[in-house]
């Protein structure tokens, strides 16, 4: 993390980058040995995130969330593919499988969602 304005997005919230109302907080990052991130998701009441995939320019982008806590209502993770799901570990090739958030009805949903490059 040599880029000095990746230390400055650390340990704060900024809102998600499909601008729905989630937030998400750097808790760490790197570039080598294989690229990667490590993520804390809020998801407040109302926000949600579309059906999409992560584009990347090449390798194989993985990605491993772990549900913290669960919404009261809604929040649920849908992946077209998932390479492993369960209710709190959601392990997929975000790059190739269509994957959304629905819509947190109640409460707040939290998740730590770490994702890296292979072939990079």
């Amino acid at each position: 993390m040599a880029d000095k304005s990746l230390w400055r997005l650390l340990f704060r919230w900024q809102s998600g980058r499909q601008q729905t109302g989630y937030d998400k907080m750097l808790l760490a990052g790197g570039f080598w040995p294989v690229p990667f991130d490590l993520y804390l998701l809020r998801f407040n009441e109302g926000s949600e995130i579309p059906p999409h995939v992560d584009v990347v320019t090449k390798g194989e982008h993985y990605r491993l969330n772990i549900v913290l806590k669960a919404a009261k209502m809604g929040g649920e993770f849908v992946c077209s593919s998932p390479i492993f799901a369960n209710a709190r570990i959601k392990y997929f090739r975000s790059d190739i499988s269509e994957h959304a958030v629905t819509k947190v009805l109640a409460g707040r949903r939290y998740v730590l969602s770490l994702g890296w490059i292979k072939n990079g």
